[in-house]
Order: C-alpha cells, then sequence, then structure tokens
C-alpha cells in the first residue's frame, strides 16, 4: 500500500480520489493552475504543489511538472483520474523510469489497448464477446462495403 498519492487531475475527479484516499488513510497531493487555486481539490488535499500559469497543456499536462511534484512531495503512486494523462504512454512510461507507480496500466498495455485493432484481437485471444467488426481497412471504399455489411434494416 502507498502512503502518498499524487494525483495529476482536477476537480471533481480528484475531490473524489482525495476521498477514496482518505478512507484508506493514504495521504493525497494535489496540483493545481493558477486558475484553479481556490478549488476544492487543492482545499482538501494534505498537500498541494502549484504548477504554474496557464493553459491545461502548460500545468495539467506538463509530464515533466507532474513528475518533479510527485518526486518533491515523496509521493509514492500517481492516479491520473480519466482524461488529461490517464492514456498517455510517454506520461506512465516516465512514472517507471522514476519508480513512481502509475495507477493504472503499465505503458506497454495502454499502447496496446490504444490501438482499436491491437485491443480488438487481445479479446479475441481472450474470448471476450465481442460486436461484429472488421479489421485495420485500407481506404473509404472497403469501410463503406464492411459497414453495409452491419448496417442494421
Amino acid at each position: 500500500m502507498f502512503s502518498k498519492v499524487l494525483i495529476a487531475n482536477r476537480g471533481a475527479i480528484a475531490v473524489r480520489i482525495e476521498r477514496t484516499l482518505a478512507k484508506m488513510g493514504v495521504k493525497s497531493v494535489a496540483v493545481y493552475s493558477k486558475a484553479d487555486r481556490d478549488s476544492l481539490h487543492v482545499e482538501n488535499a494534505d498537500e498541494a504543489v502549484y504548477l504554474g500559469e496557464g493553459t491545461a497543456k502548460d500545468t495539467y499536462l506538463d509530464v515533466d511538472k507532474i513528475i518533479k511534484a510527485a518526486l518533491d512531495t515523496g509521493a509514492e503512486a500517481i492516479h491520473p483520474g480519466y482524461g488529461f494523462l490517464s492514456e498517455n504512454t510517454v506520461f506512465a512510461a516516465k512514472c517507471e523510469e522514476n519508480n513512481i507507480k502509475f495507477v493504472g496500466p503499465d505503458s506497454s498495455q495502454i499502447k496496446l489497448f490504444g490501438l482499436k485493432h491491437s485491443a480488438r484481437e487481445i479479446a479475441q485471444k481472450a474470448n471476450v464477446p465481442l460486436l461484429s467488426g472488421t479489421g485495420l481497412l485500407k481506404g473509404v471504399d472497403e469501410a463503406i462495403v464492411e459497414a453495409e455489411k452491419i448496417v442494421i434494416r
């Protein structure tokens, strides 16, 4: 179990994660931009790290800032919430490189499941029930032919 988790997200997502961590006896670290300095997720966290001014790209999506915040606070794990960095293979890999647990799939799994054709192939091999679909299509003409096969009339 971790003693401290950084939440690489904001708003209601971060508040829900903080609430769960508190119930588990785990300390939370919020990150925030200037625009979010008075947000509930900042107020509720055990610690908060200022990421600076700017857009989400300049703050919440800045992988190096998030990793530095985790290292500076001694967070053992990073929970990305959803959206933002939750499916970012570079971010997950950076966590791995810095011995920080990424709460979610590892970078290789994100890569495999981020590509729908490889995710479908993995699911088929595991006998997961799937809806009708196709493999990779070579162009618009092939897409139209395949779509007509599955159109519900």
